[in-house]
């Protein structure tokens, strides 16, 4: 947009500059400063005014400098036709000069505040377009998914965001309480007024994303959840903030951007601890009556006996014990649990127990 002009097609800063310049002169005169303070909050306007068109301060510096050399050439002549002095009248251009300068300084400062307000307004708008996103909602049909995506774009519409067809969605832990946000950048949804903050990442799966993701995270922790339809947020919002349950926890790593595909068998095990350890309790009764030792050497040899279903050498191998000590703790392992082991479905829940004690620590890692 063009800068402002009146009535009569003058460019309304250089009418203001023109005024402006007229005052101080009758300032020197009078010593009247009440008329000096009108023109702050007008230049201030002219500032705001730039900013809020989304316009740079150029344009409106180029107006100052032509009003300043136009004010100054006519200066030079009313002080030839009165025969002011050189002396007094480098005084009064170094005097006129110092005054225009304060008039940009409040241009400028209208401008800092037009950009601060709507950049302020961005992240509110930016917020709550993610706060209808991350909303729980049933899409049984395309009814409902159009529905949806029309909410989407209205809101999306007012901060120039397009609707990607698929996303992801992170949960930040703050590095500190004035941590300063991640720089992921303007497609990338970032609500930072959350007690975590959260993080919408449209096509998460295109090329370069997961780069630019870890640069801007780095110092942070956190996870981003697995990509699914727009629609369908919450659902990745939801593993996300599972995933970063177990990092607080000190059951999955952290120090930097987790990816909870990478980590799926941890997310499924670790979090119905209730009905884990239930089965836990029910699964490995026969090892009541061991020892803590000699029970977590049984659970480690049965563990690894059910992922190789090899013999004792391969068993041995995954250990990194002797082959017979593999055929010693087999043959206690018959003796408690019977033919139980050999039953596909409790083959399974003994399995599903023994990787989530693994995971939880309780378990040695196999040898790689």
């Amino acid at each position: 947009m063009p800068l402002l002009v009146d009535e009569h097609g003058d460019l309304m800063a250089l009418v203001a500059i023109r005024r402006a310049l007229e005052d101080f002169v009758q300032h020197l005169l009078h010593k009247d400063v009440r008329r000096l303070h009108l023109h702050l909050e007008v230049f201030q306007e002219f500032g705001r005014g730039e900013g809020l068109h989304g316009r740079s301060l150029n344009s409106l510096q180029a107006v100052y400098r032509l009003g300043v050399r136009l004010a100054w050439r006519r200066l030079a002549e009313i002080g030839q036709q009165v025969s002011i002095p050189p002396p007094a009248m480098y005084e009064l251009a170094e005097a006129g000069f110092a005054f225009l300068d304060g008039l940009v300084d409040e241009s400028v400062r209208g401008f800092a505040e037009a950009a601060a307000r709507q950049a302020g307004e961005r992240l509110r708008l930016q917020r709550k377009l993610a706060q209808v996103i991350l909303r729980e909602r049933k899409v049984r049909d395309g009814v409902n998914a159009a529905e949806s995506l029309a909410e989407f774009a209205s809101h999306a519409a007012r901060i120039g965001w397009t609707l990607p067809e698929r996303v992801a969605v992170g949960v930040l832990l703050r590095p500190s309480r004035d941590s300063v946000a991640p720089a992921v950048g303007e497609e990338v949804l970032l609500d930072m007024e959350s007690e975590q903050p959260l993080m919408i990442v449209p096509d998460p799966g295109m090329p370069g994303r997961p780069e630019q993701l870890r640069r801007a995270t780095t110092g942070w922790s956190g996870a981003i959840g697995p990509a699914v339809p727009l629609a369908e947020a919450a659902k990745s919002l939801r593993w996300a903030g599972a995933a970063v349950g177990l990092m607080e926890r000190g059951l999955l790593p952290s120090g930097g951007l987790l990816h909870c595909t990478e980590h799926t068998e941890a997310l499924v095990l670790l979090p119905p601890e209730e009905l884990i350890g239930d089965l836990t309790a029910r699964c490995l009764a026969p090892l009541a009556g061991c020892g803590p030792t000699q029970g977590r050497r049984l659970a480690e040899t049965l563990l690894a006996w059910l992922e190789t279903r090899g013999g004792a050498p391969e068993v041995a191998a995954r250990l990194g014990v002797h082959p017979q000590t593999v055929r010693y703790r087999m043959r206690q392992i018959r003796e408690l649990w019977g033919g139980e082991v050999d039953d596909p479905d409790r083959r399974f829940e003994l399995e599903l127990v023994l990787r989530a004690q693994r995971l939880r620590g309780e378990l040695a890692e196999p040898v790689r």
